[in-house]
């Protein structure tokens, strides 16, 4: 038995932006261009120059093991509720009906809106949090809101560099659908075998993930000829990839592409992830971008009835409820 296989990263695969340009205004323009050029290759991106202070980064890790590491029994108080809100235990989740479950658990949190808990969709609704861990909701929801703002960043930046108005992917984001998760990943043995993974092949299901890595590694990407090649972490930098929302919005000009996590490190995978999605009614339709001329490769659809529809299929206890 082994574990799945991929190959080492070629140095062009995956480009690294300098967003600081972007941050600032004192160059948008080039660093839309580079966006705009690796979102139609493999769709993954790292990101320097995001802003998000270090230590911010340490402390939410160090609450995120402190959870992890906790009992079952402990983190049961939190279960994951119907709103996608608390603790997926492992084994919740599976991405397509012929994969093994995961080994992955994780964490899941999502907006607050200053007047209160937002409840009119399936999900989102009021956080949980541990109280055996009681600083992690403070960094967490420090930690969301500043990679929500380095999400709006880049969404700024893929506008500018598909020659949009730069808010055009923002204009429904009051009361976005975003959800953040820490992802706890257990050593993998070798002997579970080739079809196991931390984390199945998939694609992400909304608009645009910010993954912010710890030194393990084990993300593995799927390149344009099927071949998987290894994501490794690149210090000081986030992995940001295109999801299946966006793919959508852009009629498959931006490419949402297929990855897997297999951990063969012998130790525990932590990763922070911010996946970004706009207001529920959001439509998504590519023809706000190309006009009614082109040919459209999907029917809309809202954010909100999408992200419903592939949550059902992801996991178990959703369709228990």
């Amino acid at each position: 038995m082994a574990y799945a296989q991929a190959k080492q990263l070629d140095s062009d695969a995956i480009p690294v932006v300098d967003i600081t340009p972007l941050r600032d205004g004192s160059d948008p323009g080039s660093v839309a261009q580079q966006l705009h050029a690796a979102s139609q290759g493999l769709g993954f991106i790292y990101i320097s120059g995001h802003g998000i202070p270090a230590e911010l980064i340490e402390s939410a890790r160090d609450n995120a093991f402190k959870f992890f590491r906790a009992s079952d029994e402990a983190k049961a108080e939190i279960i994951v509720s119907s709103c996608h809100r608390g603790w997926l235990k492992p084994g919740a989740s599976k991405m397509h009906d012929k994969a093994r479950a995961d080994l992955k658990e994780s964490f899941i949190w999502g907006y607050e809106s200053p007047q209160g808990t937002l409840d009119n969709h399936s999900l989102r609704g009021p956080n949980q949090w541990p109280a055996f861990v009681p600083e992690l909701e403070t960094c967490a929801m420090q930690y969301f809101r500043q990679a929500h703002e380095v999400a709006h960043h880049l969404m700024r930046g893929f506008a500018l560099g598909m020659q949009l108005d730069e808010q055009f992917f923002l204009q429904n984001c009051q009361r976005p659908l975003s959800r953040a998760s820490f992802v706890y990943y257990p050593a993998q043995p070798p002997e579970l075998g080739e079809e196991q993974f931390g984390v199945a092949p998939h694609t992400d299901f909304g608009v645009l993930t910010v993954l912010c890595q710890d030194d393990t590694g084990g993300l593995q990407v799927e390149d344009i000829n099927g071949e998987w090649i290894h994501a490794p972490p690149i210090d000081g930098t986030l992995v940001v990839n295109v999801g299946d929302l966006l793919s959508r919005w852009t009629n498959g000009a931006c490419k949402s592409t297929p990855h897997r996590v297999v951990n063969t490190s012998g130790r525990e995978r932590m990763s922070l992830v911010l996946a970004f999605d706009p207001n529920p009614e959001t439509v998504i339709d590519s023809r706000q971008i190309f006009g009614d001329q082109q040919t459209a490769r999907d029917e809309p659809i809202t954010c909100g009835d999408y992200l419903t529809w592939r949550f059902g299929k992801a996991f178990s206890y959703r369709s228990k409820a």
